[in-house]
């Protein structure tokens, strides 16, 4: 069943993409899960969800994709978890609007989520805190109560210890290979370095430790070559990073006539993104 046709408008929520503007993998516990530190650097791309009051108990997504199934989902799944917390079984249909790329690294599933938990959180006066918002967040994915929390953070553990942190704003030029990255896959590679020494947010942020990078890109640039060719094109301009386990590489600018200078140099049938920082992106207080 849809929404009513008499419905009023409803908001557009916004879910942001993040950077990992390092990631580094320290350890590995005996669960499997890897030990990590990592700052998430929000950007001004996001997907675009609107929520639909429903007369029934259903969850749906109103635009699926063709290879769209509901139990992967994570806003369908963030919605169901948040269910039982209704004192009157409450649906909703969710309309959401794609702009940041499957498998990029840029968080667009976990941000969806997070945002799913929040507006519904509110639309259904659900009255939990950001803190338990979270905690339910972690079950759907490690990236999840980053979003939550909304704002640039450092992240350490399987990216649930989270520290707020001021980033000086800058400018990424994001460019997306033309290939889909599992992340199941890039951590179950043998040769994945995971010792990395550990290094503290004061080093970090005082410059003190060498350039941090990301322990996962030696092993995405050599299972997929579509993510090497743009690498080392790249890499003979700026200086180029890759975030999270995905295929987005970006490059930061303290300026935006470097980004856009070096956008205009692209191939043209490459995917990519000028974005900006943002700190601590729009998020309704709960």
């Amino acid at each position: 069943m849809t929404p009513h046709s008499t419905e009023t408008p409803q908001p557009t929520w916004l879910a942001p993409a993040k950077l990992n503007l390092f990631l580094h993998i320290t350890g590995r516990r005996d669960d499997g899960y890897h030990q990590l530190q990592t700052v998430f650097q929000f950007v001004d791309l996001s997907d675009e969800l609107i929520f639909h009051d429903r007369d029934d108990t259903e969850i749906t997504l109103l635009n699926p994709p063709g290879d769209w199934a509901p139990e992967a989902d994570l806003s369908i799944r963030a919605a169901r978890l948040l269910q039982p917390y209704c004192e009157t079984t409450q649906g909703v249909t969710i309309e959401r609007h794609k702009r940041i790329p499957a498998g990029a690294g840029l968080g667009g599933g976990s941000s969806d989520a997070a945002t799913t938990l929040i507006a519904l959180n509110q639309l259904w006066n659900l009255k939990l805190s950001r803190d338990q918002l979270a905690q339910l967040g972690l079950t759907l994915g490690a990236d999840v109560p980053v979003f939550i929390v909304g704002h640039s953070a450092w992240a350490e553990g399987v990216g649930e210890k989270i520290t707020p942190i001021q980033i000086p704003e800058r400018w990424y030029l994001i460019v997306i290979p033309d290939c889909h990255v599992s992340t199941a896959e890039i951590f179950g590679a043998e040769q994945l370095t995971r010792n990395s020494p550990a290094i503290t947010i004061r080093a970090y942020l005082a410059g003190e430790t060498a350039p941090a990078g990301n322990d996962c890109l030696a092993v995405v640039l050599q299972q997929f070559p579509a993510v090497k060719e743009v690498y080392e094109w790249l890499r003979e301009r700026a200086e180029v990073r890759l975030s999270g386990t995905g295929a987005a590489l970006f490059c930061e600018f303290t300026n935006l006539t470097d980004a856009i200078r070096l956008k205009n140099e692209l191939p043209g049938e490459w995917q990519h993104f000028l974005v900006r920082s943002m700190t601590h992106p729009h998020c309704p207080t709960i």
